[in-house]
């Protein structure tokens, strides 16, 4: 692993991701990671080779957890210069630099140079929000984050379809009000829709998250999951969301 000194920025810090000793450089300047990008990590069904691409990587934590799942050959699409260089840098620090390649780039236009159907699996942690809807003051990195500026979600869909080959897998993760548009987006793209999971702050509550894989040219056939439930009546992580953080050995505790 490298020098910790000589991979930090006066503005960052380095988090423990509370798996296989996994790093991850952040900073409070730009949007990091939350709940929804570890779940999604873990729900995605991932080959144990071959490649998998994820797209709107941020800081890269996605691809960082998928190698405690798998093998394959992982390459990060971020489209800021500075989250992309984050997570180079976190990729680098972890020793991971042959599993995990950090691109920098626009995902509308990554098909064309990656290639068509050349991916196994695609995850994806889109902005959740429709175009520039948020306060003018707004952070600029967060803005870019929450909001669709550099590219719809159809046109994010459009992308992971061409990325995909035959057969292969796209996950996602996202807010249950777009579950529509996702699945129309989906099935336009010949993105069948296969597994669905909502996930529930508390039992009581409603969905506020969403997770969502399809199979691309795969047939109709959805199966729906048991929901995910974040927090028991003591608002304490669930065991299974203790599980998914820490690993079964310890949600057993919870």
């Amino acid at each position: 692993m490298s020098n910790i000194e000589n991979e930090l920025l006066p503005s960052e810090r380095l988090d423990d991701l509370l798996t296989h000793q996994l790093r991850i450089i952040q900073s409070r300047e730009v949007f990091s990671f939350s709940m929804d990008a570890v779940l999604l990590a873990r729900f995605a069904g991932v080959p144990r080779y071959g490649r998998i691409a994820d797209l709107c990587t941020g800081n890269g934590v996605i691809p960082l957890l998928l190698t405690t799942r798998t093998q394959a050959k992982i390459d990060a699409v971020e489209i800021q210069p500075r989250l992309a260089d984050m997570a180079r840098r976190s990729v680098r620090l972890n020793g991971l630099e042959e599993r995990i390649t950090i691109v920098e780039g626009d995902l509308r236009d990554y098909p064309k140079t990656a290639g068509y159907g050349v991916y196994d699996a695609i995850t994806v942690n889109p902005p959740y929000m429709q175009g520039n809807s948020g306060d003018t003051n707004e952070n600029p990195y967060y803005a870019m984050a929450r909001h669709e500026m550099h590219g719809t979600l159809e046109q994010i869909v459009e992308a992971c379809a061409r990325l995909v080959r035959t057969g292969g897998k796209v996950a996602m993760v996202h807010r249950p009000e777009r579950l529509a548009d996702i699945i129309v987006s989906m099935r336009k793209w010949k993105l069948e829709p296969k597994r669905l999971r909502f996930v529930h702050p508390y039992a009581e509550a409603g969905a506020n998250m969403v997770l969502i894989e399809a199979v691309r040219d795969g047939k109709p056939a959805v199966k729906v999951l048991p929901p995910l439930i974040v927090y028991n009546k003591d608002r304490r992580y669930e065991r299974e969301l203790m599980e998914i953080y820490y690993g079964p050995e310890t949600g057993n505790d919870s």
